[in-house]
């Protein structure tokens, strides 16, 4: 990519947490979303699918709690059983039980409280099944809207946007989500339904001992909100200097052989090190307070258990209550009632964050997106490659216009270099002729059809293209090679080789072709190039757009790329963007670019008769090569 169009794009911003926005210590959505109603309402709006299981899964969920709320009434029971066969004092007189245990009811009870427990366990784990269901089928819904959408937004808008984000938006902030929904929407159901009705429960069955209960709630809460309170900053320094750490060790494992080159490596352990020492620090404090929290609340929980036995025992006395097994039944509902409150603390959190990671995804899926072009059936069914600027004006910023007034008239089979000063809008035009980017205004047309009344498919159907920057993914060499084109024979695949001599350095690696290709593998710049261009050749395009793709290859290799290249654009229009004139004399039609005009035109002995502005670019260009050589 050239300079013009790199001012376009922002410098993409490091995404603490991994080089790509997550990794380590990155909390997808931790943030507190801008509107958490709007964001929680589009994400129920995309469960509309999944009502039904949802709606299953709550009322599975309400039934397993209301199983778990029935159960202490049956422990009193039970309790009540063995506690009239015990031996008991009274005024110092041993008295011996009246009645034998009851085995039929203790039996009875205890089948009961079988069938309670094991149906609960039943139903929530039934409801966890549907959830995990519902949790992958949105995650996978989302995916692939985001996924759908990428290829809908307009170029201009990943210039704005950092890749890391984006990726982010697709991994980190739709598992958020999932994970949501898969964890806290049972337990924030569940914890409301078992906060209602053990309270219920509690004051049908002994309402004294439940305000008892009640009161210590207060006191949890309290304790609970001022941990948080102190507990936040540290949590926040913690994931602070964790992103820090992370965004370091990337920067100097991606630019080991700078830091290796320029003696660095000293500096960056001591940089290291300070920011380890602080994620040292933050970390022992936010997790000596996270940890400070289930003690209290044992605490709590403890004192509840207590101040019950206590009371309970004095109104059991007074003959307030019947039994000593209510107060048994209320040790259980201490922990029922207790429990709840700590699951919705931490389900209103993780609310927060999946409302955050919804308001990302949505925000995204809410892009202007390119126009409809369904109702643009042109189409060249016989390429003869004329191509024609008409007074084409652009700009990336609408502020700024890098192209202006720009005409040009190629005629079929021409080889086009354009060429220029840095920034002078080479990269631009080609950007333009693919419809990477619209016109501010006029018109670029195709054998006298405008690009724009075309679908980009096929506009971008009729160009092969090799650009500076080399891309491979990971796959076979021959995968790489026939990149989205169908019916290509072997046969094809090692003649684009051998034209872009590759097919040599092919046969010597193991597995040949089929040899995979990922970060692991080393391979120069130059062999990268080479692939793309026998990439290019297989595609067999009726035009052909080369962006420097010369530039990784040294001067022999370049030789014999640029006779294979002559072979590959003879009878195809051709636009050639290349820096080291040598390599274009040539051309049928050179055009000179400086400030986003087109200043000079014609073959190489024409311009360099001119003695103007190209003439000086030759020259300098040589007389460096001269002096260097």
């Amino acid at each position: 990519m050239s300079e013009e169009n790199k001012s376009a794009v922002k410098r993409p911003q490091v995404k603490r947490g991994g080089p790509m926005g997550g990794g380590p210590g990155y909390q997808g959505g931790g943030e507190k979303p801008k509107n958490f109603k709007k964001s929680i309402g589009k994400l129920i709006g995309s469960m509309k699918p999944y009502a039904f299981s949802v709606l299953i899964a709550v009322l599975f969920t309400a039934g397993g709690t209301v199983l778990a709320i029935l159960a202490p009434t049956y422990v009193g029971k039970l309790t009540d059983q063995i506690s009239v066969s015990m031996e008991i004092w009274a005024e110092g007189v041993l008295v011996r039980p009246s009645l034998p245990i009851d085995m039929a009811a203790v039996t009875k009870f205890g089948v009961i409280l079988a069938i309670f427990y094991g149906c609960s366990m039943l139903l929530n784990y039934t409801q966890s099944f549907i959830m995990a269901g519902v949790n992958q089928g949105l995650s996978k819904s989302l995916r692939t809207r985001i996924s759908k959408k990428i290829n809908r937004l307009p170029l201009k808008y990943f210039d704005g946007h950092a890749t890391g984000d984006t990726l982010s938006r697709v991994t980190n902030d739709v598992d958020t989500i999932g994970q949501t929904l898969n964890q806290s929407f049972s337990q924030l159901i569940s914890s409301v339904i078992m906060l209602v009705g053990v309270a219920i429960a509690m004051f049908v069955t002994a309402w004294q001992l439940a305000l008892v209960v009640v009161i210590t709630v207060p006191l949890g809460l309290g304790v609970m909100m001022v941990v948080i309170k102190f507990s936040q900053k540290h949590f926040k320094a913690h994931q602070t200097q964790l992103g820090s750490l992370n965004g370091q060790i990337e920067e100097t494992f991606s630019g080991h052989n700078v830091v290796k080159a320029f003696n660095a490596a000293r500096g960056a352990e001591q940089d290291f090190d300070e920011t380890n020492a602080k994620l040292f620090k933050s970390a022992k404090k936010s997790q000596f307070m996270s940890g400070l929290m289930m003690p209290i609340m044992g605490f709590i929980g403890n004192f509840g258990y207590v101040a019950v036995c206590a009371v309970g025992a004095v109104l059991l006395v007074n003959g307030t209550l019947a039994s000593i097994g209510i107060i048994s039944s209320f040790f259980l509902y201490v922990r029922l009632f207790q429990n709840p409150l700590a699951n919705l603390a931490q389900a209103a959190t993780s609310l927060q964050g999946a409302a955050a990671a919804a308001e990302r995804v949505f925000e995204f899926l809410d892009e202007k997106e390119q126009e409809d072009e369904s109702q643009k059936p042109k189409k060249l069914p016989a390429v003869k490659g004329a191509v024609e600027f008409k007074n084409v004006c652009f700009g990336y910023n609408p502020d700024k216009i890098i192209i202006k007034d720009f005409s040009a008239s190629v005629k079929p089979g021409q080889k086009v270099a354009i060429v220029g000063p840095t920034g002078a809008g080479k990269t631009t035009m080609v950007n333009l002729l693919m419809r990477f980017y619209e016109l501010n205004a006029g018109k670029i047309l195709i054998d006298g059809v405008p690009i724009d009344e075309m679908r980009r498919e096929d506009v971008r159907g009729l160009f092969g293209m090799v650009l500076q920057d080399t891309w491979l993914f990971e796959g076979t060499i021959r995968e790489n090679i026939i990149y989205a084109k169908e019916g290509v024979t072997d046969e094809d695949v090692i003649k684009a080789c051998k034209a872009a001599n590759i097919d040599f350095f092919i046969r010597t690696q193991p597995n040949g072709y089929d040899m995979h290709l990922d970060d692991d593998v080393n391979i120069s710049g130059g062999q990268r190039q080479l692939m793309t261009i026998a990439r290019a050749m297989v595609q067999n395009s009726p035009m052909l757009i080369l962006d420097e793709a010369t530039s990784n290859v040294d001067t022999r290799t370049e030789q014999l790329i640029q006779d294979a290249m002559d072979k590959i654009t003879k009878g195809r229009t051709s636009f050639v963007i290349a820096h080291r004139l040598s390599t274009i004399k040539n051309a049928d039609l050179i055009l000179v670019m400086k400030d986003g005009d087109v200043i000079e035109s014609g073959d190489h002995e024409s311009l360099i008769k001119k003695n103007g502005f190209y003439a000086e670019l030759y020259n300098s260009q040589f007389n460096l090569e001269a002096s260097v050589a």
